[in-house]
């Protein structure tokens, strides 16, 4: 399956972004150092990097659940510095999608159901239009047969693609998939791997994908590679090498 190219719109732009803990004691500590970093629409890229390096911090940032402490980010144009808490709440329901490593559904509800979960918190959404985008959505990551199964009733793999279609409800500009194939077997995890492929191909929707699987890592277009709280690779020419790297460090730290 062909990859889209990814076009001249920026989804995601940091520019020296840092992030300290303890700010004014006598503890304080630096855990992002000058982060610069672009997303294009239609990009889908791996964030590696070994434990403690910052990935989560940084994805916390980008996702508008932590402010930085010092630098610039803007999200489709927009400079969230000086948005207040209500903003950038707006902002991020409406232009960023997750994906974490467990599914988070409500077990009782539906697919349906838990897909219209941020349409219902939105707002304004008639109910016959959530159940039909809901209805969409599932169909394009192809469980259409299964709309109206609770949650409880589906596998592991079902389940992360019902968690894939609720990112993508409100048609977000970015998806943050933070070790979506973690918690899955090897088929379940190509399965739900190729979706998200697929859902990038046909939509030009932008995916950042924090993992651990570096053969899954392989398959994105670009590798981000986080060190000490430092991007040392973004370059698609690197992946290579970045994915090299990682695998030496996670031997040398295991013999």
């Amino acid at each position: 399956m062909d990859k889209p190219a990814p076009t001249d719109k920026t989804v995601l732009r940091l520019e020296g972004v840092t992030k300290s803990f303890g700010v004014g004691t006598e503890i304080e500590t630096e855990v992002l150092h000058g982060i610069d970093l672009v997303l294009q629409e239609g990009e889908f890229c791996a964030l590696i990097g070994p434990s403690g390096s910052g990935k989560s911090t940084l994805l916390n940032i980008i996702g508008l659940l932590d402010r930085p402490t010092s630098g610039r980010m803007q999200i489709e144009g927009e400079d969230t510095a000086g948005l207040s808490d209500a903003a950038q709440t707006s902002l991020r329901g409406h232009s960023i999608g997750f994906v974490f490593q467990y599914h988070h559904l409500i077990s009782a509800f539906t697919a349906v159901e838990n897909v219209m979960m941020p349409m219902l918190l939105d707002k304004g959404w008639p109910s016959q239009a959530m159940r039909e985008q809901a209805g969409i959505l599932l169909d394009k990551v192809g469980l259409a047969p299964f709309k109206n199964s609770p949650a409880n009733r589906m596998s592991g793999g079902q389940q992360q693609r019902v968690a894939i279609a609720r990112a993508l409800a409100m048609k977000p500009a970015l998806v943050l998939a933070d070790e979506p194939t973690g918690n899955l077997d090897s088929q379940s995890a190509d399965e739900v791997f190729a979706m998200m492929r697929d859902v990038n191909r046909r939509e030009k929707t932008t995916f950042l994908i924090v993992t651990h699987n570096l053969e899954l890592a392989r398959r994105t277009d670009r590798i981000i590679e986080i060190v000490d709280g430092i991007i040392v690779t973004t370059k698609p020419e690197a992946k290579t090498s970045a994915v090299s790297v990682v695998a030496e460090r996670a031997t040398d730290s295991n013999a």
